[in-house]
């Protein structure tokens, strides 16, 4: 029972989210803005931003999950404030982003850079905005939450032998605990679960859910048949291999570990906010970044990614916890990686101790501990583009 107990101290957003940051996003709708939102967030400490290639000439679905992904970014509970910073002609007008992350009840501002006479206008009027929004955000002070409040993503990336034997397995304790606390885990990395899609279904609360499965499984590979290509020309990929991986269904077993053994509640587009507590699946790519991305945008307030091969891979606004499959590789890149998992394959730790110990980090880490990948401002950020540029 005493474990059921465990608090974390984080920020109530006006929505009633938890946040376990107080960043002020400079968020850019477009590519051609992006620049100038960088160099807001070099002028007003307590911001940040990221760069994208989006924004203009996408239309239908690629259009509408690109305007999702925007506003989960800014809605998502990490962030105290927004400044929407669009060119102003642009097919995602930041106006629209805007009013829709309005309705979290956070402070949301826009500005144009045509509308404030060029870049030097913009980014001042965008900095004086930022600086205001950073100063209250500086006032607000942490309150205990309960992991009930958290939502954790899980992914893999460089994956090596070790992954589904080490690493995986552990986060997937994790997962398993964090549901045990009312909490949610996301799953992510559709591509990476090619060949292991019947074990996820047998796990569906429901019908419907483990027909989704099927269904985004089948999706996904279409998608590399519509194009001429086979899937696994690029998954596994060389560091894959080189790390002792045989095959995607390899892989796949190894990265649906991190599921752990809890009932799968639902199924999930990208960048989509779960509507239910426990485990979720979200259809994303198997591109680190892209996937990172979409479960940030998803409400994801701390990321666990673990790795064989080594990543330096960080989001703007979310701690991203990285766990080593093996010792080797975290005595070789301790700069960027956060807990090592490869004392289960040396025999040293069990699984379950592991997991505990990431379960515990996550407490700290929600509490203001930094990440390696927030030290050494590792902002990554990409979409999952699923249409052509008119």
């Amino acid at each position: 029972m005493q474990n059921l107990e465990r608090k974390f101290w984080g920020y109530r957003r006006p929505d009633g989210k938890v946040g376990v940051r107080n960043h002020v996003l400079i968020l850019p709708t477009i590519t051609c803005a992006t620049q100038a939102a960088k160099q807001i967030t070099e002028l007003v400490s307590g911001t940040v931003s990221f760069i994208h290639q989006h924004g203009c000439a996408q239309v239908g679905v690629d259009y509408e999950q690109t305007f999702r992904t925007y506003v989960g970014m800014g809605a998502n509970p990490n962030v105290f404030g927004v400044v929407v910073l669009g060119l102003g002609c642009e097919t995602h007008q930041a106006r629209s982003v805007a009013g829709e992350l309005e309705k979290t009840g956070k402070p949301v501002r826009v500005v144009s850079i045509q509308d404030h006479g060029g870049t030097l206008g913009a980014i001042a009027e965008g900095a004086k905005i930022a600086a205001r929004l950073v100063q209250d955000a500086s006032a607000q002070m942490r309150e205990p939450f309960s992991f009930s409040e958290l939502i954790v993503g899980t992914e893999c990336g460089g994956s090596d032998a070790c992954s589904g034997l080490s690493a995986n397995p552990a986060v997937g304790a994790v997962s398993d605990l964090l549901v045990e606390h009312g909490g949610t885990a996301i799953l992510a990395e559709t591509t990476e679960l090619i060949g292991a899609e019947h074990l996820l279904a047998q796990r569906a609360v429901n019908d419907r859910t483990a027909k989704r499965v099927y269904e985004v499984i089948d999706a996904m590979e279409n998608r590399a048949i519509t194009m001429g290509v086979d899937i696994r020309t690029g998954n596994p990929s060389p560091g894959n291999i080189k790390g002792g991986l045989s095959s995607l269904e390899e892989k796949s077993l190894g990265a649906s570990n991190k599921s752990g053994t809890s009932p799968l509640q639902e199924v999930i587009d990208y960048a989509q906010v779960p509507t239910k507590k426990g485990l979720v699946w979200m259809d994303t790519p198997g591109h680190d970044i892209e996937q990172l991305t979409g479960m940030v945008a998803g409400g994801a307030q701390v990321v666990l990614f673990t790795s064989g091969r080594g990543t330096p891979t960080g989001s703007p606004i979310a701690p991203v916890i990285k766990i080593s499959t093996n010792t080797m590789m975290y005595e070789n890149m301790e700069d960027n990686m956060d807990l090592n998992a490869g004392t289960i394959i040396e025999g040293l730790e069990t699984i379950e101790g592991v997991g505990e110990r990431i379960f515990e980090e996550i407490g700290f880490v929600a509490s203001g501990k930094l990440t390696k990948a927030e030290i050494l401002k590792q902002h990554d950020f990409g979409i999952w583009r699923i249409g052509p540029t008119f």
